[in-house]
């Protein structure tokens, strides 16, 4: 079939947030007795640091210079971890952040700023206090809801803790914390597709899904996606696929993945000099490569899925389960900034991950989770920021840098370069990773108009005159120029 995805999503620009993380509100007000760790705690310490939704309402006007028109959320529903996978009640918003209420105001002001949410929705397995659980502990065998786990003998073992006493249920990644629902149960099914419509109908505008491969049932998903769409036919449907996922994005389950691969390539391209190759995450290995390797996994990649999911893929550099792309780079910012602003004239939505804008940087899982340092900006990067700012509002102003067409047209002597096609609009931009400039002659047959301007690094104002000629532009060392023809 061909596949159908959000318009939407194809412009937009997403901004990751680990909630208790970014930042914390002064009009949440929570109840006496009620303590939080102080902002700024080191992130490998357990407990809340009290960021919530009101707090992602209060920076909106940041964000929307940042120029982001899209969240992406971890989750948001009570929990009784910080970072919220161990979810107990998929219908109420975890008090710390806010509640219900907090949920409303961030939907209402977002949308009134053309702004979309997207919620993490953690479908494969559950937390020892999710109600039905809770239920066979407190009823054993007697509880109705048996079938709704994997039980395989009693009593329960919920806070095993050695390999002499293991969990005796199925949870994810052996932690007895999360047991694995049965999916199978159509009782199980019915509630989940329940949660997914519920909040959808509240006014979500999509989902990412949580380790969806483990929900190893092509039927749960088409029917996941059957009564989503039916909600709501321009929400967004992303999975956490870590590899290759033709399966899973065939027009009748996911519209895109979480897309570790661009992560990997742009990393390991524009951070050859520096990447630190012995980092690792799950399946995401790093190699430094050369203009070519990249071309041609850059043109594999495209080669997985049909154009309509290639626009939609969120193109990321880190997430909450990644070290920080300039950790991964060495802390190489001009590495992070081409891969900032390839990013941005890709096909795929681009996702920037909180923080990194101001050049946050640490290692992986937790200390990536770190707060937002808004009360001390003496140690944002403002040329990062400004740099984040001038990336995204490029995308934003030209049409053919979101849905154009892509063909590469150059890959030596350190140099990446592609078009871009649009209406009667084009675009030449071209990557340069050598640390001197490069000069590239663009054959007039590759182009349909006549007449280029720059628009990046630099709006100069120059002219660049196909005619018969070709093309000629030099590309300064360890930078990037965007040319825009009509």
């Amino acid at each position: 079939m061909t596949p159908t995805t959000p318009e939407w999503v194809k412009n937009a620009v997403f901004y990751q947030i680990f909630p208790d993380r970014f930042s914390r509100s002064p009009r949440t007000h929570h109840p006496p007795g009620i303590e939080l760790k102080p902002w700024g705690s080191p992130p490998q310490e357990q407990g809340y640091q009290g960021g919530d939704l009101r707090g992602i309402v209060d920076r909106l006007d940041y964000l929307q210079e940042l120029g982001i028109t899209a969240f992406y959320l971890n989750p948001i529903f009570a929990s009784a971890s910080n970072h919220r996978y161990h979810t107990f009640d998929y219908l109420q918003v975890d008090p710390l952040l806010g509640g219900n209420e907090a949920l409303r105001e961030l939907l209402d002001e977002a949308h009134a700023r053309n702004m979309k949410v997207v919620l993490d929705g953690v479908f494969n397995h559950a937390s020892r206090g999710f109600w039905p659980f809770h239920h066979i502990l407190e009823n054993g065998s007697d509880s109705p809801y048996l079938d709704w786990f994997h039980i395989r003998d009693w009593p329960l073992r919920p806070y095993a803790s050695s390999a002499r006493s293991p969990s005796n249920y199925d949870c994810w990644a052996n932690l007895p914390m999360l047991p694995k629902l049965n999916t199978n149960n159509p009782g199980v099914r019915d509630y989940l597709f329940g949660v997914a419509r519920h909040w959808l109908e509240f006014g979500i505008d999509g989902w990412r899904l949580d380790v969806p491969d483990e929900i190893d049932d092509s039927t749960f998903w088409q029917t996941f996606r059957q009564i989503v769409k039916e909600t709501n036919s321009d929400a967004y449907l992303c999975g956490e696929i870590w590899y290759a996922a033709q399966r899973w994005l065939r027009g009748d389950q996911f519209d895109a993945v979480m897309n570790y691969p661009f992560m990997r390539l742009a990393l390991g391209f524009f951070g050859s000099g520096t990447l630190r190759t012995e980092y690792k995450q799950n399946l995401l290995e790093f190699e430094a490569l050369d203009v070519s390797a990249f071309a041609s996994a850059i043109d594999g990649m495209h080669g997985l899925y049909d154009w309509a999911i290639n626009f939609v893929q969120l193109n990321l550099l880190d997430s909450h389960d990644t070290a920080r792309a300039l950790s991964i780079v060495g802390g190489d910012k001009d590495a992070l900034r081409l891969s900032a602003l390839f990013q941005m004239v890709m096909p795929g939505a681009p996702c920037i991950y909180y923080g990194d804008e101001i050049g946050m940087s640490s290692a992986g899982d937790p200390h990536c989770r770190a707060a937002f340092p808004w009360h001390d900006e003496s140690v944002w990067d403002m040329d990062l920021l400004h740099f984040y700012r001038r990336a995204t509002a490029l995308r934003h102003r030209y049409p053919v840098l979101r849905t154009g067409t892509f063909r590469a047209l150059h890959a030596g002597d350190d140099v990446y370069a592609f078009h871009r096609g649009h209406d009667r609009q084009e675009a030449v931009v071209a990557f340069n990773v050598a640390t001197e400039p490069r000069s590239l002659r663009v054959a007039r047959s590759e182009l349909s108009v006549g007449t280029w301007r720059t628009v990046w690094p630099e709006p100069d104002g120059s002219h660049h005159q196909g005619g018969s000629q070709a093309l000629l532009l030099t590309v300064p060392a360890r930078s990037a120029v965007v040319l825009i023809g009509e």
